[in-house]
Formats: structure tokens, sequence, C-alpha cells
């Protein structure tokens, strides 16, 4: 019989989709109400990798990221996911109820990059609540790897690098935090 292990704590990072960058600066600040401090922003790229979310919300889209300082359980995914749902819910247009921003929340490990979702396909195992996991990258070979299911705008090389670097944070991160675990279990003995 195999030992039960848990998973270290996660880097909790978003991906933002949206038009105004006055409706991504509320979601911005919403998030950071939800989940704490951002360590870093991505740059704002032109988000035109697919026309799926324009019938929505319009033409111009433009695609960036988030990533928190605060680490998180790989458990509370669902919960996150159904929050940034409510978030863009509460920026929705209240004319049509259309959404104006699209908020994917994910987390990243030493071992892979994971994304939430709320649609069932073949790749993506069930958590709970109605939220899916879809497992975008692998690392392997000292860098992120795409699958064949990877959303384009996570394959370009400048959003692969972008995600090793935070990794690369994490990883720091979670060192220091281990670190820091150690010297106090020292002391309570």
């Amino acid at each position: 019989m195999g030992k039960i292990s848990y998973p270290p704590p996660a880097m909790l990072f978003t991906g933002l989709i949206y038009r105004d960058i006055e409706i991504a600066e509320s979601a911005k600040e919403k998030l950071v109400a939800e989940f704490g401090e951002v360590h870093e922003e991505s740059s704002i790229i032109p988000f035109n990798f697919t026309d799926h979310y324009n019938k929505e919300m319009g033409e111009g889209l433009k695609r960036g990221f988030l990533c928190f300082k605060k680490l998180i359980n790989v458990d509370n995914i669902p919960k996150i996911k159904l929050i940034t749902n409510e978030i863009e819910s509460e920026l929705a247009d209240s004319s049509n109820g259309n959404r104006r921003i699209n908020i994917d929340p994910g987390y990243i490990t030493a071992e892979k990059l994971v994304l939430a979702t709320t649609k069932n396909y073949g790749h993506r195992p069930y958590l709970t609540n109605g939220i899916y996991a879809e497992l975008t990258y692998r690392f392997i070979k000292k860098s992120f790897t795409t699958l064949e299911w990877t959303y384009p705008d996570y394959r370009t090389k400048e959003a692969i690098s972008m995600f090793n670097g935070w990794r690369k944070w994490y990883l720091e991160k979670l060192k220091k935090l281990s670190h820091e675990d150690t010297k106090t279990r020292r002391k309570s003995f």
C-alpha cells in the first residue's frame, strides 16, 4: 500500500482576457482583495490566437497574466475558480450580461502548470463543484513543455519563458519556506 503524501503549496496565477483596461484594473483590485499581493504582472499582448471570445466581449482583446505572492493549497483551486467566476459576473455588462473579462486561475508546481476550468473534456479530470483541472504544461528537461491540448497563447516562447521564470521564483520561495519551517521546528524542541 502506498503511503499518503500531500503536495506542497503551489503558486497561484490568473490569466486575463479583456478589451478595456479599466475592467482589467477593477478585476485586479478584486483579485488582490481575494488572493493577496501580486508578485509579478506579465506584459500585455494582443489576444489574436482565436476569435472564441469576440462575440461576447468584442474585438481588440488583450491578454495578460498575474502571479501572486501568497502560495495556495492546490485543494483550493476549485474554490478559487468559483471566486474568479463571481468576479467575472460582477464586472459583466449590465445591459446584456456578457462578460467583459475572462479570468482563468491556475497554479504552478515544480512538475506542472494546471488550469482550472468549468468545461469538461476527455483530458480534464473532474475536481469538485463543477470545476475541472487541465494539465497545460509538464516540466521536462529544464523547461515547461506543451501538450497536444495546450492553448495557443500558452504555446508561445514568451509565455513558456515567463512561466519558467515564475516557476524559478516559486521554487526559491518554497525552499525559503521549508528552511523557515525547519528552523521553527528546531526551536520548538
